[in-house]
């Protein structure tokens, strides 16, 4: 019998704990070295206190980029080194870089190697401690779900595989009419009347609430619900658990009071966040253009030799309000690729070309959409735009999807930063949570991590 509950961490804590002491553990092995060693690049002292503050700056910049903060990165040994190797590499190279705000570049360059030497050492075992306690068994959260039956596998693997450390043990059978003798992998159906005791004997921590049903959860249940709630456990919605685990709208469980599931973000009627956004993507739209027309001479080659075609490609999208637009694009696939009608791009599309594989890796093919930001048809972040049958299509199908078009769509998104690209109409469902997501929870801190995350997209070759 254990009637202790685990210590648990959620998502965002455990991303806090990771940013905090990979600075306090390189911070603490940089006054350690000098403390212990002839180290004087870095000293620690009242009138440098700028440069802790810088190399903190760089560590959190440079590991969001490398994706240290990726909790599934996080818990792999392998991973874990590939991205510390990283992060240490260019926060290294990017401080030395900056000697105005950091120290002075040392006469001896063996300095600089102790500094790259204890940088690495403190911030590796920092994660190697992250992976063999914090990201063990003795922290996982404990839950149980409230739910049909025809749900349960569904709802489990939804919430898993967001977050390792969540495991549902065991769920109630809200429907009635359905005997409770139905298990679903390791989670155990629990008869009503035992639930309190369930919920003690294992460590519950919390109950999550999916049923749409309220004849299933009968006085007694109910009673039981309040005792737990008193006693200390907490009860959830299982919408708002969605969100929260898997950074996504769980549009399929929100009926016609998505009102109150869905309250759009302030930030798409705020004047100041749009101009400031505006500004900055009529000065990256020209920075874009200009890298655009540098390269334009060695595309036009690639263009001529393996795509033979135009170089440019033009396609209709829905922009915002449902308005159509052209959006520009290089070619990446060969002529007449549609003779057939329109059709999803799969992987490993036979229509792309080898050299349209590789623009489409590094999203070089999108530098002509900057063109398309300028003029205000697109923004720099917001949903894919897609085109007009493939919106008409899945509309009919698909309750909020033309929700997407009440703000401006992106060059990159939330989606597309975190979901590979959509073959079937159950990819859109899944983009789709993810633009919905964006669009509920817009903000200046949410574009800086779709950026960060475009900045990996392309680093490691993962464009679509």
């Amino acid at each position: 019998m254990n009637n202790q509950k685990n210590i648990h961490f959620e998502i965002s804590e455990r991303k806090l704990l990771l940013r905090l002491f990979d600075v306090v553990f390189v911070l603490g092995a940089m006054y350690l070295v000098g403390f212990l060693f002839n180290f004087e690049y870095f000293i620690f002292s009242v009138t440098n206190y700028y440069w802790a503050i810088l190399l903190a700056i760089y560590i959190n910049v440079f590991g969001a980029v490398f994706e240290m903060y990726n909790l599934q990165v996080a818990s792999n040994h392998f991973q874990v080194l590939k991205s510390t190797v990283l992060t240490t590499t260019a926060t290294v190279v990017f401080y030395l870089l900056t000697p105005i705000l950091s120290p002075q570049l040392p006469k001896n360059r063996l300095q600089l190697l102790v500094f790259y030497l204890a940088f690495f050492i403190a911030l590796y075992t920092w994660r190697m401690i992250y992976v063999r306690f914090l990201a063990s068994n003795r922290f996982v959260q404990k839950v149980v779900l409230l739910c049909d039956k025809e749900q349960v596998e569904e709802l489990i693997l939804g919430l898993e595989s967001a977050d390792p450390h969540y495991k549902i043990i065991g769920y109630i059978n809200s429907d009635t009419s359905i005997d409770d003798n139905f298990e679903c992998h390791h989670v155990r159906c629990i008869k009503r009347e035992e639930l309190s005791s369930f919920v003690t004997e294992n460590g519950i921590s919390e109950l999550v609430v999916a049923s749409q049903k309220t004849d299933g959860i009968t006085v007694d249940l109910y009673h039981q619900l309040i005792q737990l709630l008193e006693s200390g456990v907490t009860i959830r919605e299982y919408a708002q658990v969605f969100e929260s685990k898997t950074l996504r709208i769980a549009v399929q469980y929100i009926a016609r009071d998505f009102h109150r599931f869905f309250p759009f973000s302030r930030s798409n009627q705020n004047h100041l966040y749009l101009s400031i956004v505006r500004l900055f993507e009529i000065g990256l739209s020209l920075v874009g253009i200009t890298i655009g027309l540098v390269l334009i001479p060695i595309i036009f080659i690639g263009n001529f030799f393996w795509n033979k075609g135009e170089l440019f490609y033009t396609q209709e999208r829905v922009g915002k309000d449902g308005v159509a637009f052209e959006i520009i694009k290089f070619r990446t696939m060969i002529e007449n690729a549609e003779t057939k009608g329109a059709v999803f791009t799969t992987t490993n599309d036979s229509r792309v070309t080898k050299f349209g594989k590789f623009l489409r890796k590094t999203r070089i093919d999108e530098f002509p959409q900057f063109i398309n930001i300028l003029k205000g048809d697109m923004a720099v972040i917001g949903p894919r735009p897609e085109r007009p049958y493939f919106v008409n299509k899945i509309a009919k199908v698909m309750p909020f999807y033309e929700t997407r078009h009440i703000i401006k769509p992106g060059l990159t998104g939330w989606a597309q930063v975190n979901y590979s690209y959509g073959e079937k109409m159950e990819d859109s469902l899944i983009k789709l949570q993810y633009d919905l997501y964006y669009i509920k929870h817009r903000s200046v801190y949410l574009d800086l991590g779709i950026a960060f995350k475009t900045i990996s997209t392309v680093l490691f070759y993962r464009g679509q």
